[in-house]
């Protein structure tokens, strides 16, 4: 493993991104400041197609768009022939969830931070499909818990549907240890990675999930609009087709068709190229610097936020469980989280506010009805941790 981000490499990265030269930035669980090579490619990109041609411009990249497919494959350790590129993680999520052939009583195990669109699609799967759907609740100390998730194991059991990390907490799920109790199963195993991949190393064969889907806008650093659905290849015959073109198929006649034998068979032709382009050139800045590196610097600043908040009097941190990540979440005494993102962005601090529709079975559980959620990256500083800090000092007996 390489050595921690230096400080030089540190100063480089933040010149090479445009936003950080006028904004604090602790919002990259919702979009992060995107290296000025992604916001370049694609710029050029349009750019020539505006003066030669969509379709000539993308038969002159059609070697670079080609290749996003097997950077992503070296990103996550894929096949390039289990890659598709959807537009977010809940196309992603929504393609493989709903690709399963669910029959009445199928169980589904799922745990307390699941995401509200994958709740929704279990909700969705109950009433219409009479799928049932299990939680596993996680332990007093944040932790999720495995017996208890094997333990509820069955016949019926048909598919585990996991969040690796949560939208409005910075807690983890042990996605390498389920992956062995799917495995030991032999059940599919759907994970959510809207906010994994770039933030943390991702190996899909030590996870052993069967599908995962990511977008490209969170710490992946990619442009909106962008993301990944990774189908193992032995699975993808078992999902059902939802949209299907002539980019679908391998062949169509005037009685019959056959699909794609690759993950490419999830997606349509029409999408955006520029984008494409850009979130293979996000997957490759990332690839460059190296996300064993990057998570140790996340960890790093993540670590040092939590305890200088810890010391600001009225501010309550919520994050716990072994396994922390990048993004921190907490509360102002008396103070609504709208109110200290509006005070903190009037110093151009970004953060957010996590709802708990967000995360509903854990922000019910936990008695939350919003959060502020700090979540920083490997290009933010600890000077600007301690400026978030001493805004925060000023502003909280003001607010209330």
């Amino acid at each position: 493993m390489k050595d921690i981000l230096t400080e030089q490499e540190i100063q480089q990265l933040r010149a090479e991104t445009r936003g950080t030269e006028k904004t604090i930035h602790f919002n990259n669980a919702g979009s992060s400041l995107p290296p000025n090579a992604v916001v370049d490619t694609v710029i050029d990109y349009l750019y020539e197609e505006a003066q030669n041609g969509g379709y000539e411009t993308e038969y002159t990249y059609r070697e670079e768009l080609e290749n996003t497919y097997s950077l992503i494959s070296r990103l996550i350790n894929a096949r390039k022939d289990e890659i598709a590129i959807v537009e977010n993680a809940s196309t992603g999520w929504w393609l493989a969830f709903n690709g399963i052939d669910f029959k009445p009583d199928d169980e589904i195990i799922t745990c307390e931070m699941e995401y509200v669109t994958n709740l929704i699609g279990l909700l969705h799967a109950q009433k219409t499909l009479g799928v049932k759907f299990k939680v596993i609740p996680n332990d007093e100390h944040g932790n999720f818990q495995l017996k208890a998730f094997e333990e509820a194991i069955g016949p019926k059991t048909k598919l585990i549907a996991v969040t690796h990390i949560p939208s409005t907490a910075g807690g983890m799920i042990p996605v390498v240890e389920i992956g062995k109790i799917a495995r030991k199963h032999n059940i599919l195993y759907l994970l959510d990675a809207c906010q994994s991949v770039g933030h943390v190393p991702l190996d899909v064969e030590e996870i052993g999930c069967d599908m995962l889907a990511v977008t490209g806008r969170k710490y992946l650093r990619a442009p909106r609009g962008t993301g990944f659905l990774y189908v193992r290849k032995e699975v993808q015959d078992k999902l059902k087709l939802f949209f299907m073109d002539g980019f679908t198929t391998q062949w169509v006649t005037e009685t019959d068709f056959k699909p794609r034998d690759d993950a490419r068979r999830f997606e349509v032709y029409e999408k955006n190229r520029a984008l494409t382009l850009g979130l293979g050139k996000a997957v490759e800045y990332a690839l460059n610097l190296g996300v064993e590196r990057t998570w140790q610097r996340v960890q790093h600043l993540a670590g040092l936020l939590r305890e200088k908040l810890k010391e600001v009097n009225g501010v309550t941190v919520h994050d716990f469980g072994n396994q922390l990540c990048g993004i921190v979440t907490f509360s102002v005494d008396g103070t609504d989280a709208a109110t200290v993102k509006n005070k903190l962005a009037e110093r151009h601090i970004n953060v957010s506010v996590g709802k708990a529709v967000s995360t509903l079975i854990y922000m019910n559980k936990n008695h939350l009805s919003n959060i502020v959620r700090a979540s920083v990256h490997y290009y933010n500083t600890e000077e600007e941790i301690a400026i978030l800090c001493e805004v925060l000092k000023g502003t909280i007996g003001e607010a209330v």
